[in-house]
């Protein structure tokens, strides 16, 4: 086969088969296929698409690229979720341990910030000691012993996609649903897993700015899992404000600590922790349905159990054995804190979550280019939700930051971020907007 042979078929709108992609694939691991064919297949699947056994062969063949995880020696099933993305969302923080509890096996492999948008290994990396790159023996040593482990991508999984991702990024292709469709799922194929959930994201904070983009995405990735031989479901979420009501790092992670001691928790992050656990629990044959996974999810909760499994996560991976219970001895502090206040008092009728998450990165708590070092420390705590009333009393956020300037600065962009008004004019909007199933 010749790679500009193949081109030329997608390009006239041609189907690939499956032994063509799959030598495409070699070669994008090899290096065989150059740079420029590789751009100009993603610019040929961008403007012609894939049909669905097209999407299926890619999938399969980047996750065969690399090393498949083997989790024969464990007794449970093998759940995992994807997010595609958003801010102050630090759902894996609480939803790994919370299946372990209820009898699920997590090794959940997660990515750093993106963006604007946080990333779940940034969020670990705030925890002393905490190991986010263990060797495969730690990996699944952790995952047996304790259910959950919250690490980074390990070993060699999907490293087709890896190059294939570098090169869309400087192409203009990164924004093809099927070429997004097999990255994320390659990934999740290759670490062995027997259910997945995924939450696509719609609104101002996320990639997907509206709910028909969201859905699309959504019915392409459960469709593709599932011909993939994955379990899955997805579930849309509302992005339209920060999920908890804090975005950086530490602080964030303090929100989890709070949420799972039961000592402070966000409605809408309880919903979509909830739901997700549900969808998982039931896929792996747990509970019955979504429902009663939800139910049992709950439990895990309420009774503590989530919160030990965390506890005994954290330290089976180089965290303080008393993390838990002493987390302001080891998370980062910043050395200003600043109350933000709306220009006039009202209610929060909206928030351009985007904006939000663009502070946090100002601030230091993300990334501007891939070298940067994050500032654990830094942040917004206390964000208003949409409904809330903000007034001398109640702030629109509260500032974390390395100078007062930079506080300042923050405080400029929340201000701008937040739509202030009367209560007549707030949108009711679930947190849980849609389930995609098979």
């Amino acid at each position: 086969m010749l790679p500009q042979e193949l081109i030329r078929k997608k390009r006239d709108g041609g189907t690939l088969d499956a032994a063509e992609i799959q030598f495409f694939v070699k070669g994008l691991a090899d290096g065989s296929v150059t740079e420029g064919q590789v751009a100009a297949l993603a610019m040929a699947v961008f403007f012609k698409g894939l049909t669905v056994d097209e999407r299926v062969a890619l999938t399969l063949a980047m996750r065969d690229s690399g090393d498949v995880m083997d989790w024969s020696g464990i007794d449970a099933p093998i759940l995992d979720k994807h997010s595609t993305g958003g801010v102050g969302d630090n759902v894996s923080l609480m939803l790994a341990p919370a299946l372990a509890a209820c009898g699920a096996a997590v090794p959940m492999i997660s990515g750093r910030g993106l963006g604007h948008t946080g990333g779940t290994l940034d969020k670990f990396d705030s925890i002393p000691g905490y190991q986010t790159q263990p060797d495969n023996l730690l990996f699944k040593k952790v995952v047996k012993e304790i259910g959950c482990a919250v690490i980074g991508q390990t070993g060699n999984l999907a490293p087709a996609d890896k190059r294939f991702y570098a090169i869309r990024d400087v192409t203009g292709t990164v924004e093809s649903i099927d070429l997004i469709t097999a990255s994320i799922l390659s990934k999740k194929l290759a670490a062995g897993l027997q259910g997945l959930v995924l939450d696509v994201k719609w609104g101002t904070g996320a990639f997907m700015a509206t709910l028909e983009d969201a859905r699309a995405l959504a019915e392409s990735l459960v469709l593709v899992a599932n011909g993939a031989g994955l379990k899955t479901t997805a579930l849309l979420t509302d992005m339209n404000e920060p999920l908890a009501s804090a975005a950086g790092n530490a602080v964030e992670m303090q929100n989890a600590v709070d949420f799972l001691k039961g000592t402070a928790i966000d409605n809408r992050l309880w919903d979509v922790t909830v739901a997700q656990g549900g969808e998982l629990l039931a896929s792996g044959g747990i509970a019955a349905d979504a429902e009663a996974g939800s139910d049992m999810m709950r439990d895990a909760f309420q009774s503590g159990k989530a919160a030990e499994k965390f506890a005994q996560m954290v330290h089976a991976l180089g965290g303080p054995a008393d993390f838990m219970d002493k987390p302001e001895l080891y998370l980062a502090k910043a050395p200003v804190e600043a109350p933000v206040y709306a220009e006039h008092d009202g209610v929060v009728t909206g928030v351009d979550a985007r904006a939000v998450g663009v502070a946090v990165v100002a601030l230091g708590g993300g990334r501007r280019a891939a070298a940067d070092v994050i500032d654990p420390s830094v942040g917004l705590t206390s964000l208003a939700g949409v409904g809330n009333t903000v007034d001398a009393d109640a702030p629109l956020a509260i500032v974390h930051a390395r100078t007062e300037a930079e506080a300042e600065e923050a405080a400029v962009a929340v201000r701008k971020a937040y739509t202030v008004g009367s209560a007549a004019d707030v949108e009711d909007r679930p947190s849980v907007v849609e389930r995609i199933a098979p």
